[in-house]
């Protein structure tokens, strides 16, 4: 392995960084170069889905080693095909939370090992903060913006005012869409990941056939609540079957789609409310942007265009790839944190929760670990 010969300095016009990311049930590896442009050198994602399927969900466990078994492969082929060694690198930026605590940790592990190994600085990033910093990889994007944040396990609206200043400005209470989306599939019977097999069904079916709530639409503020939505989609399942002595294609398909239609609707007016809330501050170019696996579903893209679209707000969503979970985005972040000053060493540790605002009250409870959301 070689090594780096001398400590990399923040101030550098170009730095490379290697990318670690683990927090759920992708393992991947990224290498990314920032300078007058960013350039995605490379981008491994390895998902784990045939692992779960016969569980209808992510379990931790079986995450935590799979990612053991395959993240120094991972990072072995980003290297490669971005066509570097770890004397090219400037540093490695690893996720150290929030996420299942057995797949952060063997993420940080690796990354202490290669830093140890290398003498290339280390430098931990908060997951979260690598949805938000999306848009400033893709895009360039300039400070302040708006950001909706809506993943399997995280929903919230911050404006970004810096790398690592975010305000919150609303969340969910409860559950988060992808959860919700996940849920509903496996009610239904389809398979994991949930969120793509719903918005396949939706989009045979008819929104208008079953009636599902809004939840807290009729409250001001831009807090959100799912978990009543997968509740009504429980029952109102129930009451077909029990009617009709079972489900058909047909009703599936109509239950995804008054599910889907509902949870677009919750986002687009909670996204009218934030926008409203972060143009007071008149920022000189306003832009709302979304990230996050949730991202990645064309019905809920397609209406926050329209809201941005009608309040003369530029809108940015990042290509689908780098929407769900991946390291390039820990790479980024991990340069701009680098960027402000920030080094870890081997006292980095792994968190299950890590909130990007840490001064706002806890959204989903709170516990000795701390806020989660």
């Amino acid at each position: 392995m070689q090594t780096s010969p001398t400590p990399s300095d923040p101030k550098r016009a170009v730095l490379t960084f290697l990318g670690i990311e683990s927090s759920c049930d992708d393992s991947a590896a990224a290498v990314v170069r920032a300078g007058n442009r960013t350039e995605i050198l490379s981008s491994v994602v390895e998902g784990q889905v045939s692992l779960h399927a016969a569980y209808g969900g992510v379990v931790p466990e079986i995450a935590a080693r799979a990612h053991a078994e395959r993240l120094d492969a991972c990072v072995e082929r980003a290297m490669e095909e971005a066509g570097v060694s770890f004397a090219d690198l400037d540093g490695i930026a690893v996720t150290a939370g929030p996420g299942l605590i057995g797949g952060v940790l063997s993420g940080v592990m690796l990354a202490k090992g290669l830093s140890a190994g290398t003498g290339l600085p280390l430098v931990g990033v908060n997951h979260l903060a690598g949805h938000a910093l999306t848009p400033r990889l893709t895009d360039g994007l300039d400070f302040p913006y708006l950001m909706l944040l809506v993943s399997g396990g995280h929903c919230q609206f911050l404006i970004a005012d810096g790398s690592e200043m975010f305000r919150r400005i609303g969340g969910t209470i409860d559950d988060a869409p992808g959860e919700a989306f996940d849920k509903t599939a496996k009610l239904l019977g389809l398979p994991q990941p949930g969120g793509p097999m719903v918005e396949a069904e939706a989009a045979l079916g008819d929104a208008k056939c079953f009636a599902f709530p809004r939840p807290l639409l009729d409250r001001p503020g831009c807090d959100m609540s799912f978990s009543g939505l997968k509740t009504a989609l429980l029952r109102t399942r129930d009451a077909v079957i029990t009617a009709k002595g079972g489900l058909t294609l047909a009703d599936r398909r109509n239950l995804c789609a008054g599910f889907q239609a509902a949870m677009v609707a919750v986002l687009e007016e909670k996204s009218r409310r934030a926008l409203t809330l972060y143009l007071e501050s008149a920022p000189t170019a306003p832009a709302f942007a979304v990230a996050g696996g949730v991202a990645a579903n064309t019905a809920i893209r397609a209406a926050l265009e329209t809201v941005c679209d009608q309040m003369s707000v530029r809108f940015l969503a990042p290509p689908l790839r780098l929407c769900t979970d991946n390291a390039a985005m820990i790479a980024f972040a991990g340069i701009e944190r680098f960027r402000l000053g920030h080094r870890d060493d081997a006292t980095l540790s792994a968190r299950p929760r890590w909130p990007l605002d840490q001064t706002a009250p806890a959204m989903i409870g709170s516990g000795k670990k701390g806020a989660k959301a």
